[in-house]
């Protein structure tokens, strides 16, 4: 009887997790984490801001608009394995488009003006990239198809929203190149993770004419280049937190570098279902929370 009811109560739990994951809740909630995460790297007390919420609709907006136009465009789309999800489950996933929608337009209304000043720019590279900028009856072109520009992009939106809408809120003049750290160390990780989601979609990309980094380079190569990403960013983070004597948080970030690493070399688990959206995308997760760890318990300790 014990058994039975810890095997549906796991069983409970994973459906849970794969909602989370497969609604884009999961990855949101990613961004989110990692956006306080940056609020105690530059030195502030971590709070929930209205940015926050901004991130978290946004993203999720943003990711399930993606979804949306390929189901809108691609014949037959929702027919794939990829978009299996939402064919079960059509109804939810038009709701949360609807939700997402409606609750990032009302966050905008009580948003400072400078933080939307510096999301304008970054959530129109955002919006480009699955929305068609050039529309023909044989041709549409998108952000994502500027040969080898994808991943560089991902990243960097990451990197600019994570960053920088905590530093414009808290107007105060931080360090420079502090910042500049924060923003290439952010980067590099999200490319070492991203790296990955395009060696997993080679074919599909090669059917669309996509021209990406793992075509160019062959899958081996470009999972180089993911471990050389986040070595960059390891190096980068023992350097400037050693620097800092900051050693709450150069532990929790070397200490995901080691997890990332381990997830990106490992053939058994680069196997396992939810491999991309669940562990990789994870270690957004998984980083935010181990920095916030990390500096409650240093104030205890302290």
């Amino acid at each position: 009887m014990l058994s039975l009811s810890l095997l549906i109560t796991t069983q409970l739990i994973l459906k849970f997790l794969k909602g989370l994951i497969h609604s884009n809740v999961y990855i949101s909630l990613a961004a989110v984490f990692l956006t306080v995460q940056t609020q105690i790297q530059l030195g502030l007390v971590p709070q929930w801001r209205p940015y926050l919420f901004i991130i978290f609709f946004a993203t999720l907006f943003e990711y399930n608009l993606h979804r949306l136009v390929t189901l809108l465009m691609v014949k037959d789309a929702i027919n794939s394995d990829k978009h299996a999800w939402v064919r079960e489950n059509q109804k939810a996933f038009y709701t949360l488009v609807l939700i997402s929608t409606v609750a990032f337009v009302i966050v905008l209304w009580i948003a400072k003006t400078k933080v939307l000043f510096t999301l304008a720019p970054i959530a129109l590279l955002t919006l480009f990239y699955s929305i068609p900028i050039a529309r023909s009856k044989s041709y549409i072109f998108r952000l994502r198809e500027v040969p080898y520009l994808k991943l560089f992009l991902i990243s960097f939106v990451w990197a600019a929203v994570t960053i920088l809408l905590p530093v414009v809120h808290a107007e105060i003049n931080f360090d420079r190149m502090h910042v500049l750290l924060l923003f290439s160390e952010r980067f590099l990780f999200i490319l070492a993770i991203a790296i990955p989601f395009d060696i997993r979609d080679i074919e599909s990309d090669r059917q669309a004419s996509l021209k990406t980094i793992p075509i160019l380079l062959n899958e081996h190569r470009s999972l180089r280049l993911s471990y050389v990403a986040l070595l960059a960013f390891a190096v980068m983070v023992l350097f400037h937190y050693s620097w800092q004597q900051d050693w709450s948080i150069l532990m929790p970030m070397l200490i995901t570098a080691i997890i990332t690493f381990f997830l990106l070399q490992s053939p058994r688990i680069r196997n396992k279902p939810f491999y991309h959206h669940g562990y990789l995308d994870g270690t957004m997760l998984l980083q935010g929370l181990l920095v916030m760890l990390f500096y409650y318990l240093n104030l205890v300790c302290h």
